[in-house]
């Protein structure tokens, strides 16, 4: 038999090693069903099973309890079996970015799912403000949709994540953040200052589309608004989508928060390059969704997300085309800088052509704030997310592990 030569050996694939799966599951992200079976999974009696899940959600969600010893309004016994059957763990922060501006982006790993499943990894990104902290959370890893402007459209689907895995998005950011009672923010971190929390708003614009996981995401938002935890409201939730018209009135109706939609393009043809999701659901089917948006008003208008790509989407008959298709619709449009991203067929719209642009819808009577780029030094602008980590290049990831990053960012790792 012929012995492989070690040039051959190195070229072959090696096989998946087993990697070592949790042996307890983690409480954190649990709804309150959730909870509930878990502790009579533990023989509680019924009776106490509903004052027991209130202490629970008390200490996980408004606490931010890393260990059961501190609960110390449940008996120490009852913690002990809890800290025997389950844990507090967070999803593992990979890497921690921090852009010159204050924006966060966090590399998080969730917990393996099988024996040969390292983690599926995603990305989250906080952006901080005098008076609010956004935190843009991931629906899924990877995505479908192929957005051809999008970074994250680059990368395929691995999977849904689990509303457990949705909530702990939050939960991470805001151990990060010092975001709970009697805790602090790290040294220099630009948060807001109006002496509120510092995660107050979420936007569902991280990776993936959340109406193909609108059960785990209901479920989670569930949880991120109940009142006597985290307690975001859903006026302060956004939720994007690229268009999934059967799925946008059960949105209003069933998780009741802000809807964004991604148009990017006034005409079907160009959208159908832009957001191949067109061809299923073309424009004129999608405002139709839009108009009958359960709760839609001035009060609660629908924000419709344009990204300026220069020579593309962004003349003066695309800006009156704009305004004709949104006659009737209450809403605002946010004009979004192109973020440029390694291998992007775009460039982003000059300046002045953005303000021409804005200057013709906001005529017309519509809002139209440009959102300022936050984070472009280290791809946690709109559209630049992306998890593989092998994106990038062998001297980026030799700068990121010396704690040194791209354009002056400073990146910590756990």
């Amino acid at each position: 038999m012929q012995v492989p030569s070690q040039e051959a050996a190195l070229r072959a694939p090696s096989q998946p090693r087993p990697v070592a799966m949790p042996v307890k599951p983690s409480l954190v992200g649990m709804t309150r069903q959730e909870l509930r079976d878990s502790l009579a999974a533990l023989d509680i009696p019924a009776r106490e099973l509903r004052m027991r899940v209130g202490q629970l959600w008390h200490w996980i969600y408004l606490r931010g309890a890393r260990d059961f010893d501190v609960m110390t309004t449940i008996g120490k016994g009852l913690r002990a079996r809890l800290a025997e059957a389950y844990t507090l763990a967070r999803p593992e922060v990979v890497t921690e970015q921090v852009s010159r501006d204050g924006t966060r982006k966090w590399l998080m790993r969730m917990p393996s799912t099988s024996p040969f499943d390292k983690g599926a990894e995603i990305e989250c990104v906080y952006i901080p403000e005098v008076d609010r902290g956004t935190l843009c959370v991931s629906s899924q890893v990877g995505c479908t949709l192929n957005c051809s402007f999008c970074h994250t459209g680059t990368q395929k689907l691995v999977r849904n994540l689990t509303s457990a895995e949705i909530v702990a998005q939050v939960m991470v950011a805001r151990d990060r953040l010092g975001d709970w009672p009697d805790e602090n923010p790290p040294e220099g971190a630009f948060v807001p200052s109006d002496g509120g929390r510092f995660v107050t708003n979420i936007v569902l614009m991280g990776m993936g589309e959340p109406l193909y996981n609108f059960d785990h995401v209901k479920a989670a938002m569930d949880v991120v608004c109940d009142n006597e935890g985290l307690g975001i409201g859903r006026r302060r939730i956004t939720l994007s989508t690229s268009g999934v018209v059967p799925m946008i009135a059960r949105a209003g109706e069933e998780i009741g928060c802000m809807l964004a939609i991604s148009l990017h393009a006034v005409r079907d043809d160009l959208r159908d390059v832009l957001v191949p999701l067109n061809k299923k659901y073309p424009i004129a089917t999608l405002l139709e969704a839009c108009r009958t948006y359960p709760g839609v008003s001035n009060a609660k208008r629908i924000t419709f997300e344009y990204v300026m790509l220069k020579g593309v989407n962004d003349s003066e008959a695309d800006a009156r085309a704009l305004v004709r298709l949104l006659k009737g619709i209450p809403a605002k449009i946010n004009l979004i800088p192109f973020n440029p991203w390694p291998g992007s067929q775009y460039e982003c719209s000059d300046w002045e052509t953005i303000e021409r642009f804005s200057q013709i819808v906001f005529d017309a009577g519509y809002a139209s704030p440009v959102r300022t780029p936050r984070g472009r030094d280290i791809l946690a602008a709109c559209g630049q997310l992306k998890s593989e980590t092998e994106k990038l290049r062998a001297r980026a990831r030799l700068m990121l592990e010396s704690g040194i990053g791209a354009e002056g960012m400073f990146s910590a790792a756990e």
